[in-house]
């Protein structure tokens, strides 16, 4: 009941956000540009400054390609604005559009961790964590269902989010040009599909094995499922890279980073563990999963804190080399989050980093559920927002905020998660019975 609630609130926020973006014309351009040059003082000034850049080091990004994707849409009325007017307009038509892709991929990244940590406990035959198992099975339902909405999302939303789509954009652009073998509208749609179809086979088989495995009288479906999760993860770590690059690096498709997919798999990996443990902690608080202890808590809080660390030091690393190396088509893309986004951007280094360190360093707290929980809520928060600075500089620029647009999609696909999630979570039992690590399992304590 709470899933559909949410779903309808968001539902009901997307179609205000889309309402609101439609209302603003090239009739009334002028005037809000003039509100907000009013409103904050020298903002405007900032924004200016902020859309020079684009154009001189960022230009691919919106600056002079947003102004040829409006023109592309064939709006006569565009005639009479100038070209920072078209600019904005088209950043402001942006934003509902990229909210609903920015909570899309997040919850979708969370499935896809949580099939990625799931394969690995198989691959590495663990033995604390088959208790967890129908918890990390039911989480991982969400992974086709999300991965397709992401995929229509970004077919009907391509002029808004993917600028290389633009054929127009193209034809004046030697650099995407350059990038067009990869960069395409059909083979963009054909790898995400051959994606998807990878890790949903992975999944519908392992899940079969699994609860096929409780009513075996031998291990031949566990071993069935070790083969498989050790060939899936080879898989996984190619088409992961691949799909960082496709679904989230190309919204700036002149600048790219090699640590880039490395990047993507830490925040989804630590976000994937951040909610097994969350949605543990409320099922057994429902009398479900007698059989999880503090211990099983503990590690994957242990994980929660492990995880940020890796994921500050993959950031630091991106960060540090291309800023200290300064080269202007690679160090814009902070300079450009740093000037426009420095809240987000600052804000999501504490959530990501400090808060999991503060929080979590204490071998005492990761036993404690509420403590686990609140931890949690910081890092879930926090990764969304690392999502949202991924995508909103080079899609909205200047013009962002966490309105309805962006709460509303967050409630809408937050809500299907659940539903999808929690649905799942009711088609078998908790308990993965015949699991030969079963009873280690069940008597874990660290």
């Amino acid at each position: 009941m709470g899933a559909i609630i949410m779903i309808v609130l968001g539902l009901l926020g997307v179609v205000y956000g889309f309402m609101d973006a439609k209302s603003v014309t090239a009739d009334n351009i002028s005037e809000i540009i003039a509100a907000e040059h009013h409103g904050h003082g020298d903002a405007h000034a900032t924004e200016a400054h902020g859309d020079e850049h684009a154009e001189e080091a960022h230009g691919e990004s919106h600056g002079e390609s947003a102004s040829h994707v409006e023109e592309s849409h064939g709006n006569d009325a565009h005639g009479g604005m100038t070209e920072h007017e078209e600019h904005a307009l088209h950043q402001i038509h942006n934003r509902p559009y990229s909210a609903l892709y920015v909570a899309a991929f997040f919850f979708f990244m969370i499935a896809l961790g949580v099939l990625a940590f799931y394969a690995i406990q198989y691959a590495a035959q663990a033995g604390w964590s088959p208790v967890l198992f129908r918890v990390m099975e039911g989480i991982t339902s969400y992974v086709l269902p999300g991965g397709l909405i992401v995929l229509a999302i970004a077919f009907f939303a391509k002029d808004h989010i993917f600028i290389w789509m633009n054929e127009e954009v193209v034809a004046n652009d030697k650099l995407i040009q350059g990038k067009s073998g990869w960069l395409n509208f059909g083979w963009f749609f054909v790898r995400g599909l051959i994606f998807l179809g990878g890790w949903s086979l992975y999944r519908h088989f392992s899940r079969k094995f699994s609860i096929a495995q409780d009513n075996a009288d031998d291990n031949r479906n566990f071993k069935k499922n070790f083969r498989i999760s050790a060939a899936f993860l080879v898989f996984y770590i190619y088409t992961e890279s691949m799909m960082s690059w496709d679904w989230i690096m190309s919204v700036d498709p002149h600048w790219f980073s090699t640590l880039f997919g490395w990047y993507v798999f830490a925040s989804m990996f630590v976000s994937g563990i951040t909610v097994i443990a969350m949605v543990t902690i409320y099922l057994k608080s429902k009398g479900l999963l007698e059989f999880v202890n503090d211990s099983h808590i503990h590690d994957l809080a242990k994980f929660m804190f492990g995880i940020s660390i890796f994921w500050t030091y993959l950031w630091f690393s991106q960060f540090m080399l291309i800023w200290y190396s300064n080269i202007p088509e690679e160090v814009t893309y902070f300079v450009t989050r740093i000037e426009d986004y420095k809240l987000p951007f600052f804000g999501m280094l504490a959530m990501n980093f400090i808060f999991p360190l503060l929080l979590l360093m204490n071998s005492d707290y990761k036993r404690i559920n509420w403590f686990v929980i609140m931890a949690g809520i910081v890092i879930l928060c926090g990764h969304y927002i690392d999502v949202f600075n991924m995508i909103m500089p080079a899609t909205v620029g200047p013009r962002w905020f966490i309105g309805v647009p962006e709460i509303g999609s967050i409630l809408l696909f937050g809500g299907l998660f659940l539903f999808i999630v929690f649905t799942a979570l009711g088609k078998a039992p908790l308990l993965a019975k015949r699991n030969p690590f079963m009873k280690e399992s069940e008597h874990f304590h660290y």
